[in-house]
């Protein structure tokens, strides 16, 4: 580890890491309590003690309800933040908490009541801690599970809330840069307290697991900052294939009366990369079941490879996919899959011949 990584944050970085924020009337502020949330508050906050005016700060905690500790963390992250003079709100997850997959409906829950908070305060950003270690651990994830290039492209600084939609406020994380011993270095220096949750730690779930694993990769040069460094590349190059779908998407595709999507004879002349997502795109247009997955989209795509002709036409081929039906004949038709019979049809996927 070098000596950089022990650095405290400088009022300077910080400067620069909240600059394209300045203009924004409210910053809503997603902290826990942990480390590196506490950072995030703590750097928001000296940043905006040193400006002449805006924007308002307004922390946020969202009280999961999962730990006996939670509650008194949340206060601890109030009196900081009154302490920094900046608003303070806590939500709580009220109800029924699921017996499975607790995480994932922990997260839905937590960017929900940021939505709402957003919404409360007039606000069109929701700052998260998200760190350079986050962004490798996000990687490893992706990679595990399979993703393809726009997975491998790791989290950005600025994306849409899940829980809001693209018309909802944006996420951003300015902190996606730095290292968490950094942000570990400022709490030193100023003397910030913080909380320890110990699930962050906890085998039973994928991301404590995969921390684990972090330093005996470190030790092979797959490092935080070097898996940091093939997301940007990745991001790269999924920019600039989106680029040329965008170019074969304005030559290919029309979009007649009745609302389906019509792509051309030239389909099957592409890339495989690029036919792939320029189907993947009608169908996510035209489809009601939600993200199409990638493994059902490359075997829609290989079957309908397989029954086009060099022409690009076959006698017949019907199939669907997240609520669209996709047809090949003279051209490959993508529109509205009617509707299933029943809600056990409804369950066994997608991907099925419709009766």
């Amino acid at each position: 580890m070098s000596a950089a990584s022990e650095l405290p944050v400088s009022v300077s970085e910080a400067a620069a890491l909240f600059a394209d924020l300045s203009e924004a009337p409210v910053l809503i502020l997603a902290v826990s309590g942990g480390p590196d949330s506490t950072a995030l508050l703590w750097l928001a906050a000296r940043w905006r003690a040193r400006r002449t005016r805006g924007p308002k700060l307004v922390a946020v905690t969202i009280d999961h309800g999962l730990r006996k500790e939670s509650a008194r963390e949340a206060l601890a992250v109030k009196r900081l933040a009154k302490k920094l003079k900046v608003a303070h709100r806590t939500m709580r997850w009220v109800g029924k908490k699921p017996s499975t997959g607790i995480q994932e409906a922990a997260r839905e829950v937590r960017y929900r009541l940021l939505a709402g908070a957003a919404r409360k305060a007039g606000a069109r950003h929701i700052l998260t801690a998200h760190t350079l270690d986050d962004q490798a651990e996000t990687v490893l994830f992706r990679l595990a599970r399979g993703s393809g290039l726009t997975g491998l492209r790791g989290m950005g600084r600025l994306a849409p809330l899940p829980a809001s939609g693209q018309r909802g406020p944006a996420i951003v994380r300015p902190l996606l840069s730095i290292p968490k011993t950094r942000l570990l270095a400022t709490l030193r220096s100023a003397k910030i307290p913080f909380a320890d949750d110990p699930s962050n730690r906890d085998p039973r779930f994928t991301r404590p697991r995969l921390r684990e694993l972090m330093p005996g990769l470190a030790g092979e040069g797959l490092d935080a900052r070097r898996l940091a460094s093939f997301a940007c590349r990745m991001a790269r190059a999924d920019r600039t294939i989106e680029s040329a779908v965008d170019q074969a998407q304005a030559r290919l595709s029309r979009t007649p009366a009745s609302g389906a999507i019509v792509l051309a004879a030239g389909f099957a002349d592409l890339p495989a990369e690029l036919s792939l997502r320029l189907l993947g795109r009608a169908v996510a247009q035209v489809g009601n079941e939600g993200p199409v997955e990638l493994g059902k989209l490359e075997a829609l795509h290989a079957a309908l490879a397989a029954a086009m002709d060099q022409k690009g036409r076959s006698a017949r081929f019907r199939r669907t996919l997240a609520g669209a039906l996709v047809t090949l004949a003279d051209e490959i038709t993508v529109e509205r899959a009617p509707a299933r019979r029943s809600s056990a049809n409804r369950r066994k996927g997608a991907f099925t011949k419709p009766r």
